[in-house]
């Protein structure tokens, strides 16, 4: 069965170019009406055009879609405001949320200058913060919705010259899993994408154009298609990129229990191949159930068991 999004509008940040351009068009040539937004800077951030993001409304136009051109800067919260109303007010609704926009200002941390920090920060988790928060009181009025995070093999495991990035990109993944949450309920859906492939954002960090050439956007849109579709997952961490498909996830030993007597630092340094012992190690979803699962080891001693 295809995957279709007659009847829903979405709105894809950053879509001017690259990923987000591929995002939007293969949104568009399933039935969505796409908002594209793009600031249309440099890659650094700097700058800002409309001329890209006319350019791919005009060619969602070609091929029978609707789409509007919207220049939002993601990490100023009023002018996202404005992009949702533009959205509600032209088709009534949102229901896909791309949060793809992003720069890269990278250096190593010993050189980098603290504003060049703070700006990442801004545009890739405040900026999808500023998204989410904008589009979320109408999901949930709609009691549906879908949610996309961009995070980066950068953010997940690091990266050198990339400490901003990678905690900006780390931070989203965060914020994805108290969205799930607090909009399961609602009918919103939240997953993440952590995407590789030949853009702008690689252009002088992979030199080999074969390489660049198997890491298509395309290949990278087909997975980010299926976290907007209705029956997308929830909480998923979707990597992909030259055709290869993957999950990432996080996971808890089942660690040590020590009595009072001995939690000790030497102890917990010497029970450290306890603590990482990966056997009975499990997925945790929610911040108390790891609270609870230390809880319940120190009960059971309590109890001689």
């Amino acid at each position: 069965m295809s995957i279709r999004f007659d009847g829903q509008v979405a709105i894809v940040t950053g879509a001017g170019n690259g990923l987000g351009k591929s995002h939007a068009l293969e949104l568009a040539r399933r039935g969505a009406k796409v908002v594209i937004n793009d600031l249309g800077g440099a890659r650094d951030g700097t700058g800002g055009s409309s001329e890209a993001s006319l350019t791919v409304v005009e060619e969602i136009e070609s091929f029978g879609g609707e789409a509007v051109a919207n220049g939002a800067n993601v990490a100023v919260y009023e002018q996202v405001v404005e992009m949702v109303d533009q959205a509600k007010a032209k088709w009534g609704r949102v229901d896909i949320l791309v949060n793809n926009a992003g720069i890269l200002r990278d250096k190593s941390f010993a050189n980098m200058d603290m504003s060049d920090f703070q700006t990442v920060v801004d545009v890739h988790l405040m900026g999808t913060a500023n998204c989410c928060k904008a589009v979320w009181s109408t999901m949930r009025e709609q009691n549906y919705g879908r949610i996309v995070m961009t995070t980066s093999s950068s953010g997940m495991y690091g990266n050198f010259g990339q400490t901003n990035y990678g905690a900006a990109k780390a931070a989203v993944v965060g914020l994805m899993n108290t969205l799930v949450l607090e909009g399961s309920k609602y009918g919103i859906k939240v997953n993440t994408l952590s995407p590789t492939a030949g853009t702008r954002m690689l252009e002088d960090i992979i030199e080999d154009k074969q390489i660049m050439e198997l890491m298509t956007v395309e290949s990278v849109t087909a997975g980010l298609i299926t976290l907007c579709d209705q029956q997308s997952p929830n909480r998923l961490i979707l990597c992909a990129g030259a055709g290869g498909y993957a999950s990432t996830q996080i996971f808890e030993t089942d660690g040590i229990y020590l009595s009072p007597e001995h939690q000790t630092p030497e102890n917990v340094r010497a029970n450290m191949d306890g603590i990482l012992n990966r056997e009975g190690e499990q997925m945790i979803t929610a911040g108390f159930e790891q609270t609870n699962k230390f809880v319940k080891k120190a009960i059971a001693h309590l109890k001689g068991e």
